[in-house]
């Protein structure tokens, strides 16, 4: 590796990789720096508050500097239509660190997002093997992984739909979905606190604790309250995730390999998880696409877990490609977002998938197209 590039070899290499993403098809666009926080937060998940810079507009209300290109390059497309389209950007990011980091508060960041496509295997094989041909010459570990299959297996999972949906919230907070799961699979047992909670609202009805309580201070009223105790009460009383579908769900957690083994292992799980079957398909479909593309789904690494640690948006494959130094960021990251376009498109859905490199880090692995 070579020592931390200057500004002109980062800009360089953005230009470049931007003219290799134009080249590959994609028209190039903006996002404006500031953006409306309260679309951000709905979106990236309110985790994003704390890796954000956030300012008060006394006109546009909360505005944040922009995290990440995505969520505004999927507002702009899906206003516009939604009609398949390929972009590319280049720009700033901001992103607020630990006092004491030493990673950068700003950095470029250059990207690629497909949206449309009536084969989304083939886009994702597109998106990946275009950002695998422009970082070959990094040497570069690629990573791959498909949220799609941990949200099918959860939405299989026989217990509650609130048991569900608080799951599915934290997919991309391991360690909370790791304490959530073993506590409804009856694998802990109940915080003190919470405990302590579910007993006193045992002892009577709701409505005359909240009203013995006296006068409601804070922004919840009594039938906020109420309801929320309610809940409480019936999570409670409802029966454990069956153990055999809780083990079944931490093997799939663990699960790691080559692409190709990865899906072996898959589809003999499926039976025992019908509700992954799908979305285990659509992993065959996914490998075959990228193998007609030159990837080596023998040797391509595949981890069941992977990006759950990033924004909240991705729903589907995932990718990244890290450098040979673990204490690196990723150099570039992807996947698929198809529920975000719903999201935005208030109902109306568009697939899409894409991914962003960050130039500094090209530049300072010395790439040269």
């Amino acid at each position: 590796m070579t020592g931390a590039p200057d500004r002109a070899a980062i800009r360089t290499a953005a230009d470049r990789l931007v003219g290799a993403l134009i080249e590959a098809g994609a028209a190039p666009v903006e996002a404006d720096i500031l953006q409306p926080a309260g679309t951000l937060l709905d979106l990236y998940g309110e985790d994003i508050r704390a890796r954000a810079y956030v300012t008060q507009d006394p006109a546009m209300g909360e505005m944040m500097l922009r995290p990440d290109f995505t969520v505004p390059v999927a507002l702009m497309h899906m206003a516009g239509g939604g009609d398949p389209a390929r972009y590319c950007y280049c720009g700033e990011v901001f992103r607020r660190q630990d006092d004491l980091s030493d990673r950068p508060r700003e950095y470029l960041q250059v990207g690629y997002e497909l949206f449309g496509g009536s084969v989304p295997a083939a886009a994702d094989a597109e998106v990946f093997a275009l950002f695998h041909r422009l970082l070959a010459p990094l040497g570069l570990r690629p990573a791959t992984g498909d949220l799609g299959i941990l949200i099918a297996a959860v939405g299989g999972l026989d217990t509650t739909d609130r048991r569900k949906a608080a799951l599915l919230r934290h997919v991309w907070r391991p360690e909370r979905f790791r304490r959530l799961l073993d506590r409804f699979a009856a694998r802990t047992p109940l915080p003190p606190g919470r405990a302590e909670l579910i007993a006193r609202l045992r002892a009577g009805p709701p409505e005359a604790l909240v009203a013995a309580a006296g006068p409601v201070i804070g922004l919840r009223d009594a039938a906020e309250i109420t309801g929320r105790a309610r809940a409480l009460l019936d999570d409670d009383a409802a029966p454990p995730v069956p153990a055999r579908e809780a083990a079944l769900l931490d093997g799939l957690l663990r699960l790691e390999g080559t692409a190709t083994e990865a899906l072996d292992r898959l589809r003999q799980l499926a039976p025992a998880l019908p509700a992954i079957a799908p979305a285990v398909e659509r992993l065959a479909e996914r490998l075959a696409a990228m193998a007609a593309r030159g990837i080596d789904t023998a040797r391509l690494p595949f981890d069941a877990s992977h990006s759950r640690s990033t924004l909240e948006y991705y729903d589907g494959f995932v990718f990244g490609f890290h450098a040979p130094d673990p204490a690196w960021p990723a150099v570039a990251t992807g996947g698929r977002y198809d529920a975000l376009t719903a999201v935005l498109g208030q109902g109306r859905a568009v697939p899409a998938v894409g991914g962003v490199i960050r130039p500094a880090l090209v530049a300072r692995l010395g790439w040269r197209p």
